[in-house]
């Protein structure tokens, strides 16, 4: 049956598509200015890889920290590998692309917010009535304090 134009998915593809062209411009040429990010990531998502300690220590998110120093960055179709500093250990990580949950550049006070209804109520009872992923743009993002949502709620019928 068809359920039209799922503009939350295509909204995520096209986010998603956004950090991953980020990311690709900052293996290329490092990062430039002050630009830095704060990515908060699902580390339940079946395709994070990362150290079991640190899995055992963020065993639902964990937000990382792109900035000063980071090394071996590879960005591909469906995610980017990094090595970062964890208390002077460097560790390896691959980070699907949908399993980020925010991603941030406070320098210039950007931010991406990836939100699912189904995490509100995850006790949904008939799967035909879930509803689709919902993008957040966040702009602008004065950490701490958030900024302006732009919800697509408003849209819907």
């Amino acid at each position: 049956m068809d359920r039209g134009i799922d503009y939350g998915n295509l909204m995520h593809s096209a986010m998603r598509g956004l950090i991953r062209e980020v990311m690709d411009q900052i293996a290329a040429n490092g990062l430039p200015g002050a630009h830095h990010f704060f990515i908060t990531l699902n580390t339940r998502h079946p395709d994070v890889q990362m150290a079991d300690w640190l899995r055992e220590r963020y065993p639902d998110e964990i937000t990382i920290v792109v900035q000063h120093w980071f090394e071996n960055l590879e960005v591909g179709d469906d995610g980017f590998a990094i090595t970062l500093n964890f208390g002077n250990q460097p560790e390896p990580l691959f980070v699907p692309f949908d399993a980020i949950s925010t991603f941030v550049d406070p320098s210039v006070e950007f931010g991406l917010k990836f939100e699912s209804h189904l995490d509100e109520d995850e006790d949904a009872d008939d799967a035909d009535d879930e509803e689709a992923p919902m993008a957040h743009v966040e702009e602008p993002i004065d950490p701490p304090k958030a900024g302006e949502v732009v919800s697509l709620d408003q849209f819907r019928k």
